[in-house]
């Protein structure tokens, strides 16, 4: 039996599915069958050690009345505050990055550092940062008061429900601010025509105005991606920073919704109420995109 022949462009295709099929086969087994069976999950429930029994929307109706979820919901807001701060101060960042200087490619590696470092040892650092009796940030504090001749005291950074939620922001904002947001800043800002420029100086246009005509509309589209991508990945986080700075305290003013889908799951075993979470956070995260889509999408210039 003679084999079957395949032409050219057939064997092509092979080899693409050829290549497609590990990762397919990987997000099939990774990630669909698990989401699929955490959205069953959510209509029971079960404790790891007997067997699962349906209670139907029960999950649901506790989270609606569960006052320390609504509570965690603003927690994970606040920490949200830093996107905005983060996403200017990267395209800040990239403007001044964005120059034929001596050495800018060294320059631009330090900012992007932070991103590509350990987060577990950031967060280590961080916390020795925000330690109450010899942490850099109150020891600055001191001798400051010293210099001035004032009693100035350390600020209980972590151990402060006033204090804590400021300072897991003011972390956050330095750890994103030479990330991922100012590579895209930089490559969007390095393609904007030099000819619009050109033409602004023969009308006579300043910084600002050069900035605020040409600069800002034409890196529109990276700026409403960026919003989209930190808004989803801003719910999604808090969960690493709390576990290894906090504890999710004092008094669970760090704990976010990520952090109490993980004690659920890993520390009381309510693996339905968790799946139920889960949701519900992919539920809140698509309302926002969706109406960030629609309110942002109309002022993107194309």
């Amino acid at each position: 039996m003679k084999g079957i022949k395949l032409s050219a462009t057939a064997k092509e295709t092979l080899g693409g599915y050829a290549f497609l099929l590990p990762n397919f086969l990987g997000f099939l087994v990774f990630t669909s069958i698990p989401v699929i069976v955490s959205f069953g999950l959510a209509f029971y429930q079960w404790d790891l050690l007997t067997p699962a029994h349906f209670v139907g929307l029960e999950n649901f109706v506790k989270l609606i009345q569960d006052k320390e979820f609504w509570y965690y919901c603003y927690n994970t807001v606040f920490l949200m505050l830093a996107i905005p701060v983060s996403i200017f101060a990267s395209l800040g960042l990239a403007v001044m990055l964005n120059k034929s200087i001596r050495g800018i490619v060294f320059y631009r590696t330090i900012y992007f550092l932070p991103t590509i470092s350990s987060g577990v040892a950031i967060f280590v650092l961080w916390r020795w940062i925000y330690n109450t009796d010899i942490g850099l940030l109150n020891t600055i504090i001191r001798q400051f008061g010293d210099l001035i001749h004032v009693n100035l005291q350390g600020v209980p950074w972590l151990t402060n429900e006033k204090w804590a939620k400021p300072a897991l922001v003011i972390m956050g904002i330095w750890q994103t601010v030479g990330g991922p947001n100012m590579i895209l800043y930089l490559a969007a800002l390095q393609g904007v025509p030099r000819a619009l420029y050109e033409a602004a100086d023969i009308d006579g246009a300043n910084g600002w105005q050069k900035f605020w005509h040409i600069t800002w509309p034409m890196i529109s589209p990276t700026t409403f991606f960026i919003m989209i991508m930190s808004i989803i990945g801003g719910f999604q986080s808090g969960f690493d920073a709390a576990y290894i700075m906090t504890g999710g305290g004092p008094n669970h003013a760090t704990t976010t919704i990520m952090f109490y889908i993980y004690e659920n799951a890993f520390s009381w075993h309510y693996m339905g109420y968790a799946a139920a979470i889960s949701w519900v956070l992919f539920i809140i995260i698509l309302i926002f995109t969706l109406l960030n889509w629609r309110a942002g999408g109309k002022r993107v210039h194309y």
